[in-house]
């Protein structure tokens, strides 16, 4: 386990570049830049010329290997003829270390970015269906939807208000008012509506057309919200005009106006995704369990979710570590603006070590409880053999190139970040106990994959996955104390970081 204050690796060499490269002398340098051996560029003005096609086409003539690839790949799909059939064979369906509980059906979020909202519901149907021996069951994804979105909504129309003196144009503003509404998600954004709404069983409140397919309504509601941040911004300018009015009079105002506004979006939600419960309204839920015998419940979505949802590990007492090599490891971070319930948890997040997240994850399979974790699914990874390894595609050997990209450039350079959130309910550990591959419950439906189960090999961990969620009583201790002493460094709005699985 790492040291709770020790550097990234990455940072480490960098530190370590800049005092040699301090160290040179003018004439180390001006030998160093002889022994590039560059010869003179063919374009001296820096444009694309004929000069470079013919010099670049004289050297694929020469390569055997890469006529054939012209030969075959123009009417090929790469991802499709490049597989790897060594790592298909090593990344079988096979692990040593399962959850001693499998839960069903495999849930599809359909159209939508909502996975981060199906996790966490496939993590919290576990202890339901054990606790009422059901064989089949789904939370309702859709109910939690609908009230982050709102809640969103709300966030958003906040930001305006407080950023309202800043010009329409200013960096952060234009940033807000990009994704203002998006579908994904944080662990503690998830906390904050389990916590604040409860969770119902899905034929309580069920899928509609929009919570499957949301683009249409994403798309009208942004054009509201941004409608509505602008009337915001005018109605603080004409009331800070007004020398005689206090702040607190001038938010009230401003508030109460969003308020109004925030009606249209409600108006437009409930149409199209339905009136949800509120968390307190009682509901009567009947149901089977695997034996047939029928039952019922009645009670709240907050009663339900404090009755059925954990047993000893509550989500809000779970924290997420995550492996970001350009900050140093032993921090805890925040994202500038980033939220769901306005005055909520913050969205937190503890650096570490990726072997920390590792141990993390062997750790929570070995105690029985399910891994929620964030990564970048697209990267090297097949849907229909459900496959994510490093070594899938055969693209270096193919095109003669190589992949040079640390994980820490590809979060600067926007190459990758979480993309998607899933579940892990199973490793294979090698002899000596290192995870050699991970058994992953997606939300694509039982059609991708292994009837909708992934493979995720440990190369692929290392290099794809950033944020594994774990609860205090199963994390390091040194790494808890990070999370509870709170001393949080702030990164911007925009960084990578801060992206929706």
């Amino acid at each position: 386990m790492g040291s709770a204050t020790s550097k990234s690796p990455e940072m480490a060499q960098s530190q370590a570049r800049d005092s040699e490269k301090a160290s040179y002398t003018a004439q180390e340098l001006s030998q160093s830049l002889a022994d590039l051996r560059l010869s003179a560029p063919l374009s001296a003005d820096g444009a694309l010329t004929l000069s470079n096609i013919e010099a670049w086409e004289e050297s694929v003539e020469k390569s055997p290997k890469l006529q054939l690839a012209r030969t075959v790949l123009n009417h090929s799909n790469i991802r499709e003829s490049l597989i790897s059939r060594s790592a298909r064979i090593a990344d079988a369906h096979v692990f040593n270390n399962e959850l001693d509980f499998k839960t069903t059906p495999i849930t599809n979020q359909k159209s939508s970015g909502r996975c981060w909202l199906f996790a966490t519901t496939n993590v919290l149907r576990y202890n339901i269906m054990k606790k009422l021996n059901l064989s089949d069951f789904q939370l309702s994804q859709s109910y939690l939807f609908f009230w982050d979105k709102l809640n969103k909504s709300n966030y958003y129309l906040e930001l305006s208000i407080q950023h309202a003196d800043l010009p329409v144009d200013d960096r952060l503003v234009y940033y807000l008012s990009d994704e203002l509404i998006s579908d994904g998600g944080q662990w503690d954004m998830v906390v904050n509506l389990l916590e604040t709404y409860g969770v119902v069983p899905q034929p309580v409140y069920p899928e509609s057309l929009h919570s499957s397919l949301s683009s249409p309504i994403n798309t009208l509601l942004k054009t509201k919200l941004r409608e509505h941040a602008l009337i915001l911004r005018d109605l603080s300018a004409s009331l800070r005009a007004n020398s005689a009015l206090s702040e607190e009079a001038i938010l009230k105002t401003l508030r109460s106006k969003k308020e109004e506004l925030l009606k249209e979006v409600y108006i437009v939600m409930s149409a199209t995704l339905g009136v949800p419960p509120k968390p307190d309204d009682k509901f009567t839920w009947d149901f089977y369990d695997k034996d047939g015998k029928p039952g019922s419940w009645t009670g709240s979505a907050r009663e339900f979710y404090k009755a059925f949802a954990y047993d000893k590990y509550s989500p809000s007492d779970s924290f997420s570590l995550i492996n970001d090599p350009r900050n140093p490891y032993g921090k805890l971070y925040t994202v500038d603006k980033l939220g769901n319930l306005w005055g909520g948890r913050p969205v937190l997040y503890v650096n570490t070590e990726i072997e920390n997240l590792k141990q993390a994850v062997v750790k929570q399979i070995k105690a029985g409880q399910p891994v929620f974790f964030g990564c970048d699914v697209g990267q090297f990874s097949d849907r229909q053999l459900g496959i994510m390894d490093t070594a899938l595609f055969e693209y270096e050997a193919t095109f003669d190139i190589k992949f040079g990209l640390t994980k820490a450039d590809r979060l600067r350079t926007n190459e990758s970040s979480m993309t998607h959130a899933m579940v892990i309910s199973g490793v294979h550990l090698d002899a000596s106990g290192r995870p050699v591959r991970y058994k992953v419950e997606n939300s694509w439906g039982d059609a991708v994959g292994n009837k909708g189960y992934f493979v995720m090999s440990d190369a692929w961990f290392e290099q794809f996955v950033y944020q594994v969620v774990i609860p205090k009583a199963l994390a390091p201790k040194d790494l808890v104390k990070v999370y509870e002493d709170g001393e949080k460094q702030v990164l911007a709005p925009w960084d990578p970081m801060g992206s929706l699985a």
